[in-house]
């Protein structure tokens, strides 16, 4: 199969000369383990998939260690999380740097094993699904701003991408397996799912009522782009508010649900405090909410969510792909409901974006601006959406196509 290169590997080939171990973390099948192998093809590799290797993690961390040279790609080290305290150990006594690069699936038990026992010795990486920039196979890894200076760079790697493309791509998601090779993306997250709720809910988490934790999932996937209520999710699958929230915590440090946070500051009085959600693949969510094809997809009542959903991915990626673990991403909303899609903050000033399935962008659609002026210092600003050139809307703002994400 064909190695699509991942922008991540800059970072991790960074990381290598500051520290002992790295941790590479995400969701299930975004290619975590195929970058680190073709980053490293020729050091050991053991995953902890294989129960024998599992079983000697588990019950003599010490010798499994003592087993297995460094350099080494540990895979899966969620299922042996006591093995950390020993990789502690091994890197404290040696000054070789990147000796263990580690994989992992489940950030709920990772990093609060990795706080206690790695803190200050590990560097991390967070992988996601392929960006457009990776699908397109476009030489170009900055974090997105909505600033001249962004957008003469990200020019010189223009991607071509057809109205029909970026559909196809919304609703396919973005496992590298679906563009490896000819995929049935429907049969995929049926099986991707399947997989996720038995290995990672099941065993890790002990959630016992897999089928309403999928209602749970469902449920959360048909509120893309919407403020968090949680009281609504629990009424709708059955389940008690304590229970919802333990469940979101999963999908959360799993990598499948992100939830932006809103901007608030102290002299804020009106404005929300509530999150919004969104999943980190759409193709996941297109599957969970039953859209079958890209032309009803498309057409559909969930359109805009779907493709608000996929431009703040994107964007996010852009951000975890030159290593930064806490993107300075958030939105607006006050009482009067008027709602900034998404803010960047940056040096001191916020940079307010609209997204919209649009092909008209309009001053109108960046008229909720304005409300950011007596907060904060507020840079250049953008409508994203699907004009096909970039297009000043007025001295400050312009409307951005979607292919210069």
């Amino acid at each position: 199969m064909k190695y699509i290169k991942r922008n991540a590997e800059d970072v991790i080939k960074k990381e290598e000369k500051l520290f002992k171990a790295i941790l590479v973390t995400g969701a299930r099948q975004v290619g975590k383990t195929t970058m680190l192998r073709n980053l490293k093809p020729d050091i050991n590799y053991v995953t902890l998939d294989d129960m024998l290797q599992n079983q000697l993690a588990q019950e003599d961390p010490d010798l499994f260690l003592k087993s297995n040279d460094v350099p080494i790609i540990i895979d899966e080290v969620q299922y042996a999380p006591d093995l950390l305290r020993y990789i502690k150990i091994a890197v404290d006594n040696s000054v070789e740097k990147a000796m263990f690069y580690i994989t992992g699936s489940q950030q709920f038990h990772l990093m609060k094993n990795i706080s206690e026992s790695l803190a200050g010795r590990i560097g991390i990486v967070n992988l996601l699904g392929l960006s457009l920039r990776e699908i397109k196979e476009a030489d170009f890894n900055l974090p997105f701003m909505p600033v001249n200076e962004y957008l003469e760079a990200r020019n010189k790697h223009a991607m071509d991408i057809s109205y029909d493309e970026i559909w196809n791509i919304i609703h396919k998601g973005a496992m590298p397996a679906l563009y490896q090779q000819e995929s049935d993306s429907e049969l995929y997250y049926s099986t991707y799912v399947n997989t996720y709720i038995e290995r990672d809910v099941r065993n890790l988490t002990q959630v016992g009522d897999t089928l309403s934790f999928l209602k749970f999932m469902t449920a959360l996937a048909s509120r893309i782009g919407q403020l968090l209520n949680l009281n609504s999710v629990a009424n709708e699958v059955g389940i008690t508010i304590p229970t919802a929230q333990r469940w979101l915590s999963i999908l959360i440090s799993s990598n499948i649900v992100y939830l932006l946070e809103p901007y608030y500051n102290n002299i804020m009085k009106r404005a929300v405090k509530t999150p919004k959600i969104y999943f980190l693949d759409t193709g996941l969510v297109a599957y969970l909410t039953k859209w079958k094809n890209k032309e009803v997809l498309e057409s559909g009542t969930m359109a805009g969510n779907f493709f608000e959903n996929f431009v703040i991915v994107e964007i996010i990626k852009s951000y975890y792909n030159v290593g930064e673990l806490r993107p300075p991403l958030y939105f607006y909303r006050d009482k009067e409901k008027r709602e900034i899609d998404l803010i960047i903050e940056q040096n001191g000033k916020l940079y307010p974006i609209e997204i919209k399935k649009s092909a008209k962008p309009t001053k109108e659609m960046i008229e909720n601006f304005k409300v950011l002026d007596k907060i904060s210092e507020v840079g250049e600003g953008a409508v994203i959406c699907m004009y096909d050139k970039i297009l000043d809307l007025d001295k400050k703002n312009k409307a951005i196509p979607y292919r210069y994400l």
